[in-house]
């Protein structure tokens, strides 16, 4: 009984210090949004509450926020459709097809994507001028599929390898071709893995910083990272207040999108697909 109530009370220490450690930074980033004084945490510092910052952040002329969050959510959405659309028969093939050097393939997908974004940035930089494309859409978009497309692969593959075979077999008698399977059968079954990697796809254009930062110009293409970073250049000082609520209001797209999505992300993957 004691070994029983002292596992108990390890797990619920446990538990509560993780919640603590990952949930702590964001709490005190909410709360520094909300209060007058940055430094509420030094002794003699009373809180004081105040919707100020939210105030300044949102309907300040001065700092284009909302442009900034409108845009991040554009190229991510964009970029994550696309990476997502686009690796899906590629990632369906290498789990079902017998292809030579699947395993190279992947490895070497996995390995370009490991390249720092230092490396790349001054050859990106010179193409996109080339193009005319530096402070569009587009000069965010097609680096961020690119950069996204190798752990959307891995991800989609680890699903689809999942969904039994026998259920390709049985749609092939049936008549049905690869495609018909993939886009019928193989996606809909997968759906929470397909979820799960659009919502990773989209977390990382929509936190990206460097590319973001030069390849952009003024704020009709800039994002939420490199517009917040900039707060220090509109007022002189560093208004710790804005740039956390800044930060709150710029976390509120993922979160709805982590509850809208987290029934189908965690439901079974073949859920109901084959009985026995």
């Amino acid at each position: 009984m004691k070994e029983e109530m002292i596992q108990k009370a390890l797990l619920v220490c446990g538990v509560t210090l993780t919640i603590l450690f990952c949930l702590g930074p964001f709490f005190y980033m909410v709360l520094t949004a909300f209060g007058r004084h940055p430094d509420f945490l030094l002794p003699g510092k009373a809180y004081t509450p105040t919707l100020d910052n939210f105030r300044v952040v949102i309907f300040s002329e001065s700092i284009p926020f909302m442009t900034y969050l409108k845009n991040s959510i554009l190229i991510s959405a964009i970029s994550a459709v696309v990476s997502v659309g686009l690796v899906s028969p590629a990632a369906y093939a290498i789990a079902r097809l017998p292809l030579p050097g699947k395993a190279a393939f992947l490895f070497g997908a996995l390995g370009i994507s490991m390249f720092p974004e230092i490396s790349l940035i001054s050859y990106l930089f010179k193409l996109m001028s080339a193009m005319n494309l530096v402070n569009t859409y587009m000069a965010l978009i097609l680096p961020y599929i690119a950069w996204t497309m190798p752990l959307s692969l891995w991800i989609l593959v680890s699903y689809f390898s999942q969904v039994p075979r026998d259920l390709d077999r049985a749609a092939q008698i049936d008549g049905a071709s690869r495609l018909q399977i993939l886009f019928k059968i193989i996606l809909p079954l997968a759906a929470p893995g397909v979820y799960a990697t659009g919502l990773l796809a989209f977390i990382f254009a929509f936190n990206e910083f460097l590319f973001a930062l030069m390849l952009t110009i003024d704020h009709s293409a800039r994002t939420i990272p490199v517009g917040i970073a900039l707060f220090e250049g509109f007022h002189g000082q560093i208004p710790w207040g804005q740039i956390m609520a800044g930060a709150s209001v710029a976390s509120l797209p993922v979160v709805a999108l982590t509850l809208v999505f987290q029934r189908r992300i965690v439901q079974g993957l073949t859920r109901g697909a084959v009985k026995g």
